[in-house]
């Protein structure tokens, strides 16, 4: 177990070594996000306001900075994560019919669907531009190969979606195209804007998808923790019938008649007890215990991956990144 392991801060202080590199890059985003046309510029001022807490332009600073020097590249490919990464998450909130994000009001929401489509268009022209201008190829190839990976993951899910037939197998496939792609990208874009080499390159590529992993893991293990307010479990994506790894886990454990009883329930939408008796179902097959292991696996995965790194505030703030991704609370 690498020594990294137990390194655990708060996000600020995760990002001090390159907290004045992350002042300078929202300067640089607002600036890239800018529209003359005013409808556009007030939609763009409403996003940026809201933006959460950047981790994945973070991976990019530190896969930089501990691959080399950060540079104007860096700032460039960072906005180019952030661009694209926005653009999906405007035209995901539509596609998923969603009214909410981060706890404010979607884009589609308030300005409808036909302005939404065509707010995440304009982002991802946003980027395409800021690559092309600056013949930032290498970042711009990087980032579309995620960007391909991320709409086949998502295409996949809903395929399996209408079966709920997905096997672990399967579910790392999605996982590893829709959020992990994304992630790797962050870092491989980093390592890239500071001149590393085409193996190094791949390097981090391979380190930014174990911590994507880990980092969806979390995402599913939310579902079965209580809830601050009403004191249970959220179980959302239960009720959304998604097929995630502690129930995937759980239904592969189990008998064909108890696993037909509880893929019944979920195609029902029913209500509180339908999505209470799956949640004591998971918890009783030890999904979210299996689920747990299995996130701190690709975690630990990552933090070997440090250890070849000489040791430094920047390995040990990407160290602490890591941990955050599987630690957070939301």
């Amino acid at each position: 177990m690498p020594s990294k392991t137990s390194v655990s801060h708060s996000i600020e202080e995760i990002k001090k070594p390159i907290a004045a590199h992350m002042k300078e890059f929202e300067v640089r985003f607002r600036e890239a996000m800018r529209s003359d046309a005013p409808l556009l510029d007030k939609i763009m001022h409403y996003i940026v306001k809201r933006k959460g807490k950047q981790i994945r332009p973070m991976f990019v600073f530190f896969a930089a900075g501990i691959n080399g020097t950060i540079n104007d590249s860096t700032y460039r490919g960072a906005s180019l994560i952030e661009l694209l990464h926005t653009a999906t998450l405007v035209h995901d909130d539509v596609v998923d019919d969603s009214n909410m994000r981060r706890g404010f009001f979607s884009v589609n929401a308030l300005w409808k669907n036909k302005i939404a489509v065509l707010v995440g268009d304009y982002l991802l022209s946003r980027g395409l531009l800021l690559s092309v201008d600056h013949e930032e190829y290498k970042l711009l190839q990087i980032v579309s190969g995620a960007v391909r990976e991320m709409s086949e993951g998502e295409l996949l899910q809903i395929e399996k979606a209408r079966k709920l037939d997905i096997t672990e197998d399967v579910y790392f496939d999605i996982i590893q195209r829709k959020t992990a792609s994304l992630i790797a990208s962050c870092c491989a874009v980093g390592a890239a804007s500071a001149g590393a080499s085409e193996e190094q390159i791949k390097k981090m590529h391979r380190f930014g998808q174990l911590i994507g992993i880990a980092f969806q893991i979390k995402d599913d293990l939310f579902d079965y923790q209580i809830h601050n307010k009403t004191g249970k479990p959220s179980g959302i994506d239960i009720k959304e019938s998604k097929m995630t790894l502690p129930l995937i886990h759980a239904l592969s454990v189990s008998s064909r008649s108890e696993s037909r009883s509880i893929i019944k329930l979920i195609k029902g939408n029913g209500g509180p007890e339908a999505v209470n008796k799956v949640l004591t179902f998971v918890k009783e097959k030890n999904g979210i215990e299996y689920a747990t292991t299995k996130m701190k696996s690709f975690r630990d995965d990552a933090l070997l991956m440090l250890n070849d790194f000489p040791d430094s505030d920047m390995s040990r703030s990407l160290a602490g990144l890591v941990n955050f991704t599987i630690e957070r609370e939301s």
